[in-house]
C-alpha cells in the first residue's frame, strides 16, 4: 500500500517553501513532505561556481537551479514590495491581500536574518530621477525593494529550513514522473517507481519543472493559458555608470516601448556591483545576475538584463520552446553563453578574443565565448535592444560605449499559466499551484506569497472538516 500523506508540496523553491512554512505553524499535527529533484540547501553546488570547471557540463539536476531554496537560493535576493511586477497574484486575488501576503512573507525573513532597509521610490531622489526618466519616455516602475544579498540569502535560507526540517518530511533527490487522481486523493510517481498518495496537493514545481508540470496538467485536463517569453541580453558596464541610479533606488525597472517596432523593452534584475553567472535551464545554457551584500565580494560592474516582450497568437502555442531556441542558438554558437562590446554588435563586426582583450569593461563572467549577436537573436529583438540602449544612455552616460558588454541569450520562460480560483486551487478539487513554475509569479516576493495563500486555503478546508 502507498504512503498516504495529508498535504504534497511539489518543490522546494520559494513558494514551496512557504506553503511548508504555514501548514506547519497552523497544523502542526499534519502529516507532509515536500519532494524535490535537487538537493538540501547544504549540498547544493554547481561546478562553476566552486571552480572546478569553466562552463556548464550540464548535470542531471542542476543544482543551481534545484532544489531547497529553488533558483532563488543562489540569486542575489531582491525582494519586491510591489504588484505591479514579480507575478500577476492580482490576476487571483485583491493587491491589498496580495500586498499583505508579500509583507507577512517578509517578516518571516526577517525573523530568519533579513535585513530590514529598504530601498524606496517615493524618496525625492527617486521622484527626480523619474521625472528625468520620463523626459525620454522611460518609465520607472514604482516599488519599495530590499537587497538581501548573495550570500545574505543563502543564510536565510539556511535558517529556515532549520527550523523546518523536524517539523515535516523533507525528501530530496526524488524527482517526480507523475500525477494521477485516484477518486478524491492524488497518486504521484517517483522517479524509481516508487508510489505514494495524499488529500491535498501543492504544486510548486519552479522554473526548472515548469514544462514537465505542464504536460502533467495537460493529462489531468487542466486548461492551461500560454504565457509570454521574454528574449534579451545581459549588459554590463562599469558600475559607476548606474550608481546615481542604483544609489536611489538599487534595481530601476525602467520599462520603454520602442519606436521602431512598438515593443515593449525593460531593465531587469539590476545588480549593483554584481557578477554575471550562467545558469542551466533543462539543458539549455542562459544566462543571469546576482551581486553580494558583502563589500569584499563585489565587483567593479553593474549588471542588469534588457529583455523583450514577445507574446504570440494562434495558431502558435509554443513560447517556452520557441525561447529555448532562441538560447540554444546562442549555445551553438558559443557551447555556451557568449558575449559581445556593443560596438561590435553596432558596426557588425564579431566579437573575437583579441578585440574583448582590449575592452575596458572587464566581463565577470569569465567562461563567455565572444562572438556575434546578430547571429543569434532575432533581428526585430536585438533592434529593440540597440534603441533601448541608445535611451539609457540619455539618464545614464556611458551605457552606449563602445566596450558596454552584452551576454546572450538571457531568455526568460512563463510557464503556461492554469485557470486558478482565488485561493489558487485548479479545476481539480484539492489540488493547488503556486510559484513560478504554475506561472502565477515571477520573484521571491510573490512566489513565497502564493505558498502562503496555497497553505491557508487547504488549512481553511481542513478546519471546516473537524
Amino acid at each position: 500500500m502507498n504512503p498516504m500523506y495529508d498535504v504534497v508540496i511539489l518543490g522546494c523553491g520559494e513558494a514551496g517553501i512557504f506553503a511548508a512554512y504555514e501548514l506547519a505553524r497552523l497544523h502542526p499535527d499534519l502529516k507532509i513532505t515536500a519532494l524535490d529533484q535537487g538537493r538540501d540547501i547544504y549540498h547544493r553546488s554547481c561546478p562553476i561556481v566552486a571552480g572546478k570547471v569553466k562552463e556548464c557540463i550540464h548535470c542531471p539536476v542542476c543544482d543551481t537551479m534545484c532544489g531547497f531554496g529553488g533558483a532563488g537560493a543562489f540569486s542575489d535576493g531582491k525582494f519586491n514590495f510591489t504588484t505591479q511586477f514579480g507575478g500577476w497574484l492580482t490576476d487571483f486575488m485583491d493587491a491589498r491581500e496580495v500586498m499583505e501576503l508579500i509583507d507577512y512573507v517578509d517578516s518571516i525573513n526577517v525573523v530568519h536574518g533579513a535585513t530590514t532597509e529598504c530601498f524606496s521610490t517615493s524618496t525625492p531622489e527617486a521622484r527626480a530621477l523619474e521625472r528625468r526618466a520620463l523626459a525620454y519616455d522611460l518609465h520607472l516602475l514604482q516599488a519599495r525593494c530590499k537587497h538581501l544579498g548573495t550570500e545574505n540569502n543563502l543564510r536565510i535560507l539556511q535558517n529556515i529550513y532549520e527550523g523546518l526540517k523536524d517539523k515535516l518530511e523533507f525528501r530530496f533527490n526524488t524527482p517526480v514522473t507523475h500525477i494521477a487522481r485516484e477518486g478524491e486523493d492524488f497518486r504521484l510517481t517517483l522517479g524509481k517507481g516508487e508510489e505514494l498518495s495524499c488529500r491535498w496537493l501543492i504544486a510548486a514545481p519552479g522554473r526548472s519543472g515548469a514544462e514537465w508540470f505542464a504536460e502533467e496538467c495537460k493529462g489531468l485536463g487542466i486548461h492551461l493559458i500560454n504565457n509570454q517569453v521574454d528574449i534579451g541580453v545581459r549588459v554590463e558596464l562599469p558600475a559607476q555608470v548606474f550608481e546615481h541610479i542604483t544609489d536611489v533606488v538599487y534595481e530601476s525597472k525602467l520599462v520603454y516601448r520602442t519606436k521602431g517596432y512598438g515593443d515593449q523593452v525593460r531593465t531587469f534584475c539590476m545588480n549593483p556591483y554584481g557578477h554575471v553567472v550562467a545558469e542551466n535551464v533543462e539543458g539549455i545554457n542562459t544566462v543571469n545576475g546576482h551581486s553580494y551584500a558583502d563589500p569584499k565580494l563585489r565587483s567593479e560592474n553593474t549588471n542588469f538584463a534588457l529583455l523583450v516582450s514577445n507574446r504570440f497568437t494562434q495558431p502558435f502555442n509554443e513560447p517556452y520552446r520557441y525561447g529555448k531556441h532562441i538560447a540554444s542558438l546562442s549555445n551553438m554558437l558559443a557551447g555556451g553563453v557568449l558575449v559581445q562590446r556593443f560596438g561590435d554588435l553596432v558596426k557588425g563586426v564579431r566579437t573575437n578574443e583579441h578585440r574583448l582583450g582590449k575592452s575596458f569593461t572587464r566581463p565577470t563572467l569569465t567562461a563567455a565565448v565572444p562572438g556575434d549577436l546578430s547571429l543569434a537573436l532575432p533581428k526585430r529583438q536585438l533592434d529593440d535592444i540597440i534603441e533601448m540602449i541608445y535611451v539609457l544612455d540619455k539618464i545614464a552616460p556611458g551605457t552606449a560605449n563602445h566596450d558596454t558588454l552584452l551576454y546572450g541569450a538571457e531568455v526568460k520562460f512563463y510557464s503556461s499559466r492554469l485557470e486558478l480560483s482565488g485561493e489558487l486551487e485548479t479545476s481539480i478539487p484539492g489540488f493547488f499551484a503556486a510559484g513560478d513554475g504554475a506561472g502565477v509569479t515571477r520573484g521571491l516576493a510573490q512566489a513565497g506569497a502564493s505558498g502562503v495563500q496555497a497553505a491557508r486555503a487547504i488549512s481553511r478546508r481542513i478546519s471546516q472538516q473537524v
